[in-house]
């Protein structure tokens, strides 16, 4: 499943957005020039995992020493604060725990971008049943219904809100 996020120029760096389709919510998140999409439940207990604060990498080489990186690159859970890689999904508490879920995130053209359809939105799909004129005519004593086999010299399939 594709799901289309926002334009890229409509998502500022430092953003995120919880998208929503079915059952699965998603985090993306937007550092510096990079993406990130993350499963909305952290695998610990559970939380919204994407509604957490954001934070930086630190590192430290020796003791009293440490170096903090500029982006953004880690998330905590909103409800017992475990953090996880906004790249990979991977925390670094509870050995052994399973990761979050990452997804990968692409960036297209605004053309090739179809994704889902929205709740509601209907979209034609490749295979079209064939249909037949149904007409109304009278015969001796009262109207009948009569369908014409013949086949349609030009097919048309109505585009989405028209109807034949």
């Amino acid at each position: 499943m594709r799901i289309v996020v926002a334009r890229v120029e409509d998502f500022a760096p430092g953003e995120r957005k919880i998208v929503t389709r079915g059952r699965r919510s998603i985090g993306v998140f937007r550092v510096g020039d990079r993406f990130y999409a993350l499963n909305n439940h952290c695998p610990h207990l559970g939380g919204p995992l994407c509604q957490g604060r954001t934070q930086a990498w630190v590192r430290s080489s020796t003791p009293g020493s440490y170096q903090r990186e500029d982006e953004q690159a880690l998330i905590a859970c909103p409800w017992h604060g475990w953090e996880y890689d906004l790249a990979t999904g991977q925390s670094f508490l509870g050995p052994g725990e399973p990761p979050a879920r990452s997804y990968e995130v692409s960036i297209e053209p605004g053309d090739d971008c179809a994704g889902e359809p929205a709740p509601g939105e209907r979209r034609p799909g490749p295979f079209v049943a064939e249909t037949f004129d149904v007409t109304v005519e009278r015969f001796g004593s009262g109207d009948h219904v009569v369908v014409d086999t013949t086949p349609r010299s030009t097919r048309t399939v109505p585009s989405q809100g028209e109807s034949q």
